[in-house]
Parts: structure tokens; C-alpha cells; sequence
């Protein structure tokens, strides 16, 4: 199996639209960084987590065929506005895509994005099948069972979702809180995948050294850094971090 990391950047991107890079150098290619999407590539499935914004250029990169299901983590527009690129793979297959989203997400998609999920006529079918999050998700490697963990943590106002694969890798791109009746299910993992806005407090995100407490906290053995601003340039970033911790890159990929 393969976690690629799709997009690794703050809900503007970087550089933003207005082309600022904030502190991040311009000529190093890993400050060019795309809004949040993963994708967990097994050899039976195709899983996305978030369709974010630069979903489309995102795909293409990586030259992504198909798409089985799709996870959101929350319903802000960063992680949701790039859904209508899923078209393109129920035009392949001819079936509904199967969505899954907590009822605030699911809410805001079928208002937002009701032509996705309702037939308007033949022309234009539904293309996306919505379904409830369950406690513990199921996927498939070939014969063998992967298992997926959601769980809720604060986003500021509102709550996410990380996903944690087979005990081995979470990923949480927008936190502010992780609740203590959870920190069982990140001890020890393989890899950590936590949000890192910038340095100094944030409302919603962590800050570097709320991600670092929480990395010292869980012990991954591999943690790395993602939803970074303009802020955060990679090298200098680098040069800051316990050998163990790394910033996310778009295109990052981790065999599990």
C-alpha cells in the first residue's frame, strides 16, 4: 500500500493566488504546495481523503485512473470544493462514487453540491453516493482487510476527522485539539501526519510547537508536518525539527 500526500498547504495554498510566498523561497520546488488531499493507494482500491480545490492538477500529477471511495475530514472549503472532479471517474465506470462524511459535512455537501448526489436528468446523473461515517471504516489490499479509524477532534468551531489506517499511519491536517480520551489510538504509530499552520497561536490549528508537543507526546516513529502556510519555508522549517519530524511535501509518498 501507498499514502500519498496529494496537497500539503494552508487553505490558500502557496504560493496564494497573488502570487505571495510569504517567507518560502521560491526556487526550492517544495514550497509549491497545493491545498490538503490524500490518497491511501492499495492494489484494489483507490481512497481519497478530502477534495480539496487543486484536486484536479492533483490527480493528473500523480496520474490517478480511478477513484473508489472518497473521505472527508470536515466540510470547509479547502477540503470540499474540488468534489466536482470527481465526474470524470462515474463517466469511466458508470457508478456512484461512494462519499462518506459526518452529518455536518454530508449537510453542507447536499446543499452546496446537490446536482452531485441527485439525478437532474439523464444527461446529468447523480454521481456521488453519500453515506454515514461509521466508528470503523473497511477497505480492501486485494484479499486482505484494511482496517480505517475515524476520529473526532476539535478544528476550532467545529470538529474533523482523522483517519487512522491499520494502527500505522493517522492523518490530521486541521486540528486545534486532539481529545485525551483518544491520545490510545496515536501512541506508537508509524507515521503521524499533523497539521502545522505556522509558528506563532492559532484558533483552529496547531502551531509548531503544539504539533511538536503532541509528536513527543504520541512517539511516532516518523511524524510529518502539513498544512503549512506561506510562513513556513521547507528548509528553514527542517533545520528546526527533531530528526524524526519532517515537513510535508505535495507528491510525498510513504509505502506502508
Amino acid at each position: 500500500m501507498k499514502f500519498i500526500i496529494l496537497g500539503c498547504g494552508s487553505s490558500m495554498g502557496v504560493p496564494r493566488p497573488d502570487g505571495f510566498f510569504g517567507n518560502c523561497d521560491p526556487k526550492n520546488q517544495k514550497n509549491y504546495r497545493t491545498r490538503c488531499s490524500a490518497l491511501l493507494q492499495t492494489r484494489t482500491e483507490n481512497i481519497l481523503i478530502d477534495t480539496s480545490p487543486d484536486l484536479r492538477q492533483q490527480l493528473l500529477r500523480h496520474n490517478i485512473k480511478k477513484i473508489d471511495k472518497v473521505y472527508y475530514s470536515h466540510m470547509h472549503a479547502d477540503q470540499t470544493h474540488g468534489i466536482n472532479d470527481l465526474r470524470s471517474f462515474f463517466i469511466n465506470s458508470q457508478k456512484q462514487i461512494n462519499v462518506y462524511a459526518d452529518s455536518a459535512t454530508s449537510k453542507y455537501l447536499k446543499h452546496n453540491f446537490s446536482y452531485c448526489f441527485k439525478s437532474f436528468s439523464k444527461e446529468y446523473p447523480a454521481t456521488l453516493k453519500l453515506n454515514k461515517i461509521k466508528k470503523n471504516l473497511i477497505s480492501f489490499d486485494n484479499n486482505k482487510k484494511v482496517y480505517i479509524k475515524p476520529i473526532l477532534v476539535e478544528h476550532g468551531k467545529v470538529q474533523s476527522i482523522c483517519y487512522i489506517i491499520n494502527k500505522k499511519i493517522a492523518y490530521i491536517t486541521d486540528v486545534s485539539e486532539i481529545y485525551k480520551k483518544d491520545f490510545q489510538h496515536f501512541k506508537n504509530l508509524n507515521y503521524l501526519i499533523i497539521d502545522c499552520l505556522w509558528y506563532k497561536y492559532h484558533p483552529s490549528h496547531l502551531n509548531l510547537e503544539k504539533s511538536l508537543y503532541f509528536i513527543k507526546k504520541f512517539k511516532p516513529k516518523k511524524a510529518i508536518l502539513s498544512n503549512l502556510s506561506p510562513v513556513l519555508d521547507y528548509k528553514q522549517l527542517k533545520e528546526l525539527l527533531p530528526s524524526n519530524v519532517v515537513p510535508a511535501h505535495d507528491g510525498l509518498t510513504i509505502s506502508l
